[in-house]
């Protein structure tokens, strides 16, 4: 007796398996058709393998199948691997078929050839558009970033938490959030884990990380905004300053720029790059700095006080490519009117703060910075923004009782997958994307 093999697994010991019965199990991936011998390519998450079917050596009953296979179908397939003798590697002589499953209809997607067709048709037939490896490769490598961001925290010691996703306001100044019935009282749908994380730091965590859904009801149209995505979350306690927070997001990225070899075949489908970070450190550009940047180098003016526009952050990030070799550039010093209330304002420059973006290849991926852990600075921070602070009063109550000085950052999921891979459209790295227009499958 012998078992199904993923076809990852079979290729990857083929050298002692070959003269040896397997069982691959999978969908249809092509068929081609010689008369007396078919090629039945299958496919499974792992890979492809071809199968021969000689019909003069198979009985009725497997000639019946064969004949009514078409792409799609699910199969089981046994026989004896072999050396394929027309091309480089192995293939199955094929001794018997179980057709497991048949398409009831024909295809409105061919697998195969999936992005040949516009993202909307795509993302309608999404269980048609995945099974194609190049977009299941994409899954992977997000599956991947994730671990390697539990890894990598984990090694630093940090914690792992599970904030509400379900919040009592929103956690930036309570618009563009998402309402839900909460038994006899309106709530909300956490637009981020921020005022949980740093409630995990002040209880004696000191230094957590999350990976969670957020939402932002915020109705764009763009190729980099979605209305849910997820979000890999850290905060720590007890820094000198906000940039002990950047030595952290930046030695995740490293991590991720040393272990990519371990997706390879990913990015080689893919067609994508390494990622580059120079060795002295991904530059750290004070915002008021990159104004000046961007207007003397492309003729591009940022409003003075304004955040950078994505065609802005795109040069940027051209400028960081071209003089530091970098794919990452850090933007600080951002400023206040264009930060929430929890962020740190300089002492000495209070229309600016310790915030940061981490651009990655032109995009905004990382937001973060020191917040503010004084209780009555916070205060004055609500009365700033013209918030009430009756509406905060239970994430002031946090801080009355001894808080450390503070920090962290929330890196985009999706955003980072797109920006390794060279994707044109976010949507393209979420499973089942949610925006304006798209709430199914």
């Amino acid at each position: 007796m012998y078992k199904r093999m993923f076809i990852g697994d079979v290729l990857a010991k083929a050298g002692d398996l070959e003269g040896s019965k397997v069982r691959v199990c999978g969908w249809i991936h092509r068929i081609r058709d010689l008369g007396g011998v078919k090629f039945v390519i299958v496919r499974d998450r792992t890979g492809t393998l071809q199968t021969v079917f000689k019909k003069s050596e198979l009985g009725e009953e497997v000639l019946e199948e064969l004949e009514g296979l078409r792409e799609e179908c699910v199969v089981c397939i046994d026989g004896m691997l072999r050396r394929a003798p027309t091309k480089e590697g192995f293939e199955v002589a094929a001794s018997s078929l179980t057709l497991l499953s048949r398409p009831l209809e024909p295809l409105p997607l061919e697998v195969h050839s999936s992005l040949k067709a516009g993202l909307t048709t795509r993302l309608k037939y999404r269980w048609l558009d995945a099974r194609n490896p190049l977009v299941s490769g994409i899954f992977v490598l997000k599956a991947w970033v994730a671990r390697k961001f539990r890894e990598y925290y984990s090694s630093q010691g940090f914690v792992e938490i599970f904030t509400p996703k379900i919040v009592a306001s929103g956690t930036e100044s309570g618009a563009n959030v998402f309402p839900v019935l909460y038994f006899d009282r309106v709530a909300y749908l956490a637009q981020s884990p921020q005022f949980y994380k740093q409630f995990a730091v002040i209880a004696g965590f000191e230094r957590v990380y999350e990976i969670g859904p957020v939402f932002r009801a915020e109705p764009h149209h763009t190729v980099r905004h979605l209305n849910e995505y997820h979000s890999l979350d850290i905060e720590v306690g007890f820094i000198e300053s906000y940039h002990d927070v950047m030595d952290y997001v930046e030695g995740f990225f490293r991590k991720l720029a040393e272990d990519l070899r371990e997706v390879e075949d990913v990015l080689e489908a893919h067609q994508a790059p390494r990622i580059r970070i120079p060795e002295s450190g991904a530059p750290r550009i004070p915002i008021r700095k990159a104004y000046e940047i961007l207007e003397s180098e492309y003729g591009k003016r940022i409003p003075y006080g304004e955040d950078l526009d994505p065609e802005g952050e795109k040069l940027l990030g051209s400028y960081v490519r071209e003089k530091y070799n970098s794919d990452l550039v850090f933007v600080i010093d951002y400023p206040w009117r264009v930060r929430p209330f929890y962020a740190m304002r300089k002492d000495d420059e209070p229309e600016w703060t310790y915030s940061f973006d981490l651009l990655f290849r032109g995009l905004e991926v990382v937001t973060g910075g020191q917040r503010e852990h004084r209780y009555e600075r916070l205060r004055e921070n609500l009365k700033d923004k013209g918030l009430k602070e009756e509406e905060f009063q239970y994430y002031l109550e946090f801080f009355k009782h001894g808080a450390p000085p503070h920090g962290g950052a929330g890196m985009g999921l999706e955003r980072i997958t797109m920006q390794i891979l060279g994707l044109q459209n976010i949507r393209e790295a979420r499973l089942l994307p949610r925006d304006t227009e798209r709430i199914t499958p």
